[in-house]
């Protein structure tokens, strides 16, 4: 039991520096969407990406350490978590304290890595707007008006105006 214990105790603690590098990245990735450089983008996205892939690994680990903590326990066969493991370990004081500490720890880091992201998303969500304001302003400036495009069927047509955009026959 006391070595599923440790690695238990390992595994979070290996899940919360999993969160702490993405909280890291999180201050590079803002400057790379900032100064629009994708190039760095791109190797933090891909970053981001082996760091999900190894706090995946850790938390199968950690159900399955969970699962074998239950059988030890005599609970074979239940779901148990680790607040449920903090409140049957009354008699065990040491043990307790670790795990109450190791949970506090990994609950701050996801939760911090979970703040950072929302305000990652929502900088994403106005850099898009930027570029699709840049695109509707680039294709306005080419398109002829409204009132002077009419077609054969006194509709107007949306054409779009030359390269220059004048008219040199007048």
């Amino acid at each position: 039991m006391a070595s599923l214990m440790d690695e238990l105790l390992l595994t979070m603690d290996g899940e919360t520096e999993q969160y702490e590098k993405l909280i890291s990245l999180n201050g590079e990735k803002k400057d790379s969407i900032i100064h629009k450089k994708l190039d760095v983008l791109e190797a933090i996205t891909s970053q981001e990406q082996a760091i999900a892939d190894s706090l995946l690994e850790l938390e199968k680990r950690r159900a399955e350490l969970l699962c074998h903590i239950a059988a030890v326990m005599g609970h074979d066969g239940e779901q148990i978590t680790v607040s449920w493991m903090i409140d049957n370990l009354a008699n065990q004081p040491v043990e307790r304290k670790q795990l109450i500490t190791a949970r506090g720890k990994l609950i701050q880091a996801a939760d911090n890595a979970q703040v950072l992201n929302i305000q990652t998303q929502n900088l994403l969500r106005q850099a898009l707007e930027m570029v699709e304001f840049d695109i509707t302003l680039i294709k306005s400036a080419r398109q002829a008006p409204q009132t002077s495009n009419y077609g054969r069927d006194a509709e107007t047509t949306g054409d779009l105006l030359g390269k220059s955009g004048f008219d040199a026959k007048q």
